[in-house]
């Protein structure tokens, strides 16, 4: 026999509309403000900026009926206790916008306020009752009451109350006086706020140094050069080429159990290991490997290259040889196996004997955060600022916003790369969670299409709020197809495209240089003797070398402003799927570069260029001259639409600065 259902009381929440109205806000707050931007999750992350930059806030701003609405945008550094307020302007379809510039280390935080503008209402309805030719009598001892009142709250601005006072005693004269601008702007300084709307959250802007937004990164292994002091003597070379940003791996004492040998076999004597297994008995992460020298040598090399403008960036790499101190005097810190021994590292069917990973669930863990804390602040101690971490999708989300947060409260201009090769939203939340630029895809989209659409992506918000692309067309783990088969015309394309697509990009040094191509094997991407397993001995004065070549396109990084932010970037059709044609300009579009690059590294190609001449500041009736800026040459184009060929076996890209033809005050025509 079925059992009757058992009814139970359930405590519902209000329904719509039911709220009891004790519990209602003030209903006669009117404005309504939403999607607000920059806002990063709702506000749960930061949007980021550098310093020198503007954040520009805008939001959708309403209410409703037909009065005017004032708007304001509240900001201030994390430091001040107090607020400075920039008023809103309205664009169209209720969106508001305002900015504000940051200029120091840290965060921000903004909030905007938006009010029903009694005065400005009144306004607009005054001038279309005079129109009307209606009586306005009324309609001004209303204004003049309403100037009154903002006159006995400009305290201690006299100035302020007495112009109010004076225009409201001309609003009972005979005559209707003229409101000008300057009194509308008092009335919003003076008016009755205490029915405004704030919005709910403060929102913050991360403020970075300007290398998180514009760097130019070289990668070396120190040990193919020899010690420390050698490497100082490639500085001055470094520099000239345009680099500001010198990258070494890990420069820690290396395992000798299960070293890794040649090509990634087992090493026999003398090998010298990979530097990702951290750890011997000459000490683990805070130590420096004695076959480059010693930690004053670091410190002197680190001094050296800021003299040339260069900063030393460093890898954190959280794991462990077998032989690190941490695997004795830590032991629970790793997963154990059932025999006791402890779980190296593993990517099916790949094995990693040399590698422990730590163990971030273990019982222990606040006590391994503070450790893996206190080796990013001892290499900042030792003069550090910039660290390219890696694999840190690996770790938890939590413990990167931690420690960077930490390492930023004591060192508020480090800069941290995510070497994150992953899925996308796990690239995008360690991005959130407070590293400064992130690796992408850039190596494997290799179509002008496939290119387009990945930046494209990247460009749009809100991912553009919280993710720096630092782009690399070769790493030392990374030797993508196209590269070898390419030959020169496809390191060439990749460099300008990885140096003109992104404010930051870097080179795995010598072997892009030298256009390394030699795979371990058919089908991968591994070098064929890298530099992860053994020393390599590069011929850097060879007459094939890249040189020449990366030394130029860093120079026009250098000398032009639209290519050292990821912002302003366009794409234009060019009519060969086989071109790529971007542009970048500067908010004011007084510097406008356009990159034209043929992705086949094989064939000529051709095609006409179609620009939005207005939005790059440039008159369609007048000619303007495209300057190109790796050979030198200069064009004379007209409209829109221009000719490009691009032949890959002289040059696979062009890179032009438009400049507009403009007449000087004694008539005589000239490019600015």
């Amino acid at each position: 026999m079925a059992r009757a259902p058992v009814r139970r009381r359930v405590d519902r929440a209000p329904a719509p509309g039911k709220q009891p109205l004790d519990q209602v806000a003030d209903g006669r707050r009117r404005v309504v403000i939403e999607a607000v931007m920059p806002e990063v999750d709702g506000g749960r992350f930061p949007a980021k900026r550098t310093v020198g930059e503007t954040v520009t806030v805008e939001a959708d701003i309403f209410a409703d009926g037909h009065d005017a609405l004032a708007a304001i945008l509240r900001h201030r550094h994390q430091s001040s206790p107090t607020w400075t307020e920039t008023p809103m302007t309205p664009l169209v379809n209720d969106r508001w916008r305002a900015e504000f510039p940051v200029t120091e280390l840290g965060s921000y935080v903004f909030t905007i306020e938006g009010w029903v503008d009694p005065f400005e209402t009144w306004s607009r309805q005054l001038a279309k009752r005079v129109q009307a030719g209606q009586d306005i009598a009324v309609e001004l001892e209303v204004g003049a009451r309403m100037l009154e009142q903002a006159a006995a709250k400009a305290n201690g601005a006299a100035a302020d109350a007495a112009r109010l006072t004076a225009v409201a005693k001309s609003l009972r004269g005979t005559a209707v006086p003229a409101i000008d601008g300057e009194v509308g702007r008092l009335m919003r300084r003076y008016t009755d706020r205490s029915l405004a709307t704030v919005y709910a959250r403060e929102v913050e802007v991360l403020v970075e140094a300007a290398k998180a937004r514009f760097s130019t990164w070289y990668e070396l292994f120190p040990r193919s050069v020899g010690k420390f002091p050698d490497v100082e003597r490639l500085l001055p070379n470094i520099a000239r080429m345009g680099f500001d940003v010198l990258y070494f791996p890990p420069i820690h004492p290396i395992g000798r159990t299960h070293r890794k040998g040649a090509n990634n076999r087992p090493a026999t004597s003398g090998e010298p290991g990979s530097p990702w297994a951290i750890g011997s008995e000459e000490g683990g992460h805070k130590a420096v490997s004695s076959d480059l020298g010693t930690l004053e040598d670091f410190r002197h090399l680190v001094q050296s290259a800021a003299k040339q403008g260069i900063d030393v960036a460093l890898d954190i790499a959280f794991q462990c040889s077998p032989d690190h101190p941490y695997t004795r005097e830590h032991p629970e810190w790793f997963k154990h196996r059932p025999d006791g021994s402890i779980q190296y590292a593993e990517n099916p069917p790949k094995k990693y004997e040399d590698i422990y990973p730590f163990d971030f669930e273990t019982e222990h863990w606040r006590e391994l955060w503070q450790e893996l804390l206190s080796i990013v602040l001892y290499w900042a101690e030792q003069g550090v600022r910039i660290f390219r971490v890696d694999n840190p999708h690996t770790k938890p989300f939590t413990f990167w916003e931690w420690l960077i947060g930490e390492v930023r409260r004591i060192h508020p201009d480090v800069v941290m790369l995510s070497e994150a090769f992953t899925r996308p939203k796990v690239m995008y939340r360690l991005a959130k969670a407070g590293f400064s630029q992130s690796y992408t895809y850039f190596a494997w989209r290799n179509t002008a299409y496939e290119l387009y659409q990945y930046f494209t992506e990247l460009a749009q918000p809100p991912i553009r709020e919280f993710f720096r692309p630092n782009l690399w067309p070769n790493t030392p783990d990374i030797l993508t197809e196209y590269l070898q088969t390419g030959g020169r015309p496809a390191f060439q394309a990749r460099l300008i495209l990885a140096a003109t697509l992104g404010a930051s990009y870097g080179i795995y040094g010598p072997a892009f240089e030298l256009m390394e191509n030699r795979a371990r094997e058919q089908g991968s991407e591994e070098y064929l003797d890298s530099e992860k397993y053994q020393a390599r001995k590069w011929n850097r004065d060879s007459p094939d070398s890249l040189r020449e070549l990366v030394t130029i396109i860093n120079r026009i990084r250098q000398e032009n402003p639209a290519l050292q932010t990821d912002r302003g970037l366009r794409f234009h059709p060019t009519e060969n799927d086989q071109l790529l044609a971007y542009s970048k300009s500067t908010p004011d579009n007084a510097n406008v570069i356009l990159a034209v690059v043929n992705v086949d590294p094989h064939h000529v190609q051709r095609g006409m260029v179609n620009l939005p001449l207005e939005e790059l500041g440039i008159e369609r009736d007048r000619p303007y001259q495209a300057h190109e800026l790796i050979s030198g040459a200069r064009y004379l184009w007209n409209g829109p639409r221009n000719f490009v060929e691009i032949n890959p076996h002289s040059m696979p890209g062009q890179v032009f600065r438009f400049r507009r033809r403009v007449r000087s005050e004694h008539d005589f025509e000239y490019f600015l």
